[in-house]
């Protein structure tokens, strides 16, 4: 019998601020179950870099990974615990021969996590410039899911009419906008709302936040159980 074909999601890091919600998008799929490919931009090095301190290296990258996926929302190391089996591949921005660059690879979709507005126009535009950009066009071409975490504010014309373009071509355009009917008490559940929603579009089953139930007050009362 022929072992299952492997199907990850890809998830794409661009170089938005926001590396929180990367983290927690990857720690919802590894929990569900779901193969995992990653691809992390240049420029989101300098910002892992800058908002968590951790330098991400190819060489050592699942080792970088695994201090990152543990580290919570407000900076501090070892508040999640991570399986150092996880099925994860990692694949270098530049790489434009790697394995999700082509319409054949068995993918499910991709999750950009945070996009940057770069990364909008570009996957919008089709420039393919890295292999972030590359895997997107071709999730778009496969009609394949592809779910676009903006995090920018304010928003220009421009951007906006991008964000459009990603729309009509079939992608889910979701801001990494946090709400608070859920009873957020710490940073890290504005966080989990966020991740919640992205793999809410992606169809993936998790408990990241207390979803709606036409009650009010709920989330009052959720603080004060919390």
């Amino acid at each position: 019998m022929n072992k299952q074909q492997r199907r990850p999601w890809v998830v794409g890091v661009s170089g938005a601020s926001g590396t929180p919600y990367a983290a927690a998008v990857l720690r919802g799929l590894l929990d569900a179950g779901e193969s995992v490919d990653l691809v992390v931009s240049r420029a989101s090095r300098l910002t892992l870099l800058d908002e968590t301190g951790i330098a991400f290296r190819d060489a050592h990258w699942r080792e970088d990974l695994a201090t990152w996926l543990a580290r919570g929302a407000d900076g501090k190391p070892d508040t999640f615990a991570v399986d150092p089996e996880a099925d994860v591949r990692y694949w270098a921005a530049g790489d434009l021969a790697a394995g999700p660059s082509s319409g054949s690879y068995p993918a499910k979709g991709m999750l950009i996590v945070p996009a940057s507005t770069a990364s909008v126009a570009g996957v919008a535009l089709g420039l393919s410039k890295d292999l972030l950009q590359r895997v997107a066009s071709v999730t778009l071409k496969e009609r394949r899911p592809l779910i676009v975490a903006v995090r920018e504010t304010p928003l220009n014309g421009q951007t906006l009419k991008h964000m459009v373009a990603l729309d009509e071509a079939g992608a889910v355009v979701l801001p990494a906008s946090p709400a608070f009917y859920a009873g957020a008490t710490h940073i890290q559940d504005l966080v989990d709302f966020v991740a919640g929603r992205v793999l809410d579009a992606a169809g993936v089953p998790h408990e990241l936040y207390r979803r709606w139930e036409g009650e009010l007050g709920g989330a009052a009362a959720a603080s004060r159980e919390d």
